[in-house]
Parts: C-alpha cells; sequence; structure tokens
C-alpha cells in the first residue's frame, strides 16, 4: 500500500516512520509511505500558504492554490483532509483505508482551509477528536499506524487484530500476564483456571462492562 502525506511540515514524520511495525512494513515493502512538502508549491517568491480570510476575522487560512498543485496529481487517490469539522476517526474508516491501493492525506493548518479544497479536491474530512490541535500532522501519523497494521503479514498473530476494541460494539476486556499476584495485586482466579468457557464468559461480562462504563454510547455487539 502507498501512503501519501501532504504537509507543511514533512520533516515531522522522518523519525515516527523509522521505528516500530511501521518501519518494518515500509523494510518488507508493505508500506510506502511518500512525503510531500507543501511549502514546494507555495505562492510567489516567498512560498506563501496561507492569507487572511475574506470577511475578516482571526487567524489564517490555508490557500487552494498550493493545495490544488498538491492534489491535482493524486486525484485517482482516496483525498482524506484532517480537520477539527470533520467526523470522527473510526474503526470504520481504519478497515475501509487499509484495503486501498493508494491514500493520501493533508494536514490542515491554522484556521483551516480555503473551503474549495473542501468541496472539490478532497473526498473527505476526518477528526481524531473533539480539541484542537496546531495541524493535522499528529493525526497523520494515528491513520499512518492504523492501517499499516490491517495490512497482510504486518501484525504477527492476525487474530489480535480481529478481536480488539471497537469491533463487535464493545470495548476489550481487561488483560493479564505474569507474574499471577503482585504485590498482593492477584489475577482474577477464573483466567488461571484452565476452564476456557468460563474464561470466555468473564471475558464477554468484563467487555459489556467496561463499554457500559466508559462508553456508554456505543453500540453492543456479540
Amino acid at each position: 500500500m502507498r501512503i501519501n502525506i501532504i504537509s507543511m511540515f514533512p520533516e515531522y514524520f522522518v523519525s515516527p516512520l523509522g521505528v516500530s511495525l511501521v518501519a518494518r512494513a515500509i523494510e518488507d515493502g508493505r508500506l510506502d509511505v511518500h512525503l510531500i512538502d507543501l511549502r514546494e508549491h507555495g505562492m510567489g517568491p516567498h512560498r506563501k500558504l496561507d492569507d487572511a480570510p475574506f470577511g475578516g476575522g482571526p487567524g489564517m487560512v490555508m490557500m487552494v492554490e498550493p493545495l490544488a498543485a498538491a492534489l491535482d496529481p493524486l486525484a485517482g487517490t482516496q483525498r482524506v483532509l484532517l480537520s477539527a469539522a470533520g467526523p470522527p476517526l473510526r474503526q470504520e474508516a481504519l478497515d475501509r483505508w487499509a484495503g486501498l491501493a493508494e491514500l493520501t492525506i493533508v494536514c490542515g493548518r491554522y484556521e483551516g482551509v480555503d473551503e474549495r479544497v473542501v468541496d472539490h479536491l478532497v473526498d473527505e474530512e476526518v477528526s481524531i477528536g473533539e480539541f484542537v490541535m496546531l495541524g493535522g500532522e499528529a493525526g497523520a501519523l494515528a491513520i499512518v499506524e492504523g492501517v499499516t497494521r490491517l495490512l497482510p503479514g504486518v501484525v504477527g498473530n492476525p487474530d489480535s487484530i480481529v478481536a480488539e476494541s471497537f469491533r463487535s460494539g464493545l470495548l476489550e476486556e481487561p488483560h493479564y500476564t505474569r507474574p499471577a499476584e503482585f504485590r498482593g495485586w492477584r489475577v482474577p482466579d477464573v483466567l488461571l483456571s484452565g476452564d476456557h468457557g468460563k474464561i470466555e464468559e468473564w471475558r464477554r461480562a468484563r467487555r459489556a462492562e467496561r463499554t457500559a462504563e466508559r462508553r456508554p454510547g456505543m453500540a453492543h455487539g456479540g
């Protein structure tokens, strides 16, 4: 899979792309990440990328011309704009994007982008949460990680992708590993029982309980 990232600060991604499973996926040829420096498409001798909004108001707006120049050659890809105005990023979107041959991520900055970019140059918007950051770069990394782990052969145990939070409308159950007791804190006895039927029953109950407590708005699944 190829992921294009359009950013004013492509250097932001160099270190994160060089570690963990993302780096391994790139080395193995399962993932190709192409960083596009938006400044190369800036206007005039100073490579201008932003301007004051029509009608007045605080802040600056990313101009349409540089973004069009960067996005036009990628018209055949799924083009996603990271924006506070977009719908929340969900697992379903990552699943869908992971099935594509090529994905383009646009990192917004300032007060946002010229609305003509949204209307004509990208296919969808997405937000990583109900808060505002300096730009979309952190969100782009979240998408890269979320998509990369779904690519065939990246995660060692593919079952770990199937049985995880958000796939059944429930959060995952609590997990424990050795030692069975630490500072007097014991692992639940049922997990040490060897009774797989009871263990699965416990896990289902904990998934429902945890979801009701922490994400009461989530749809409940099986």
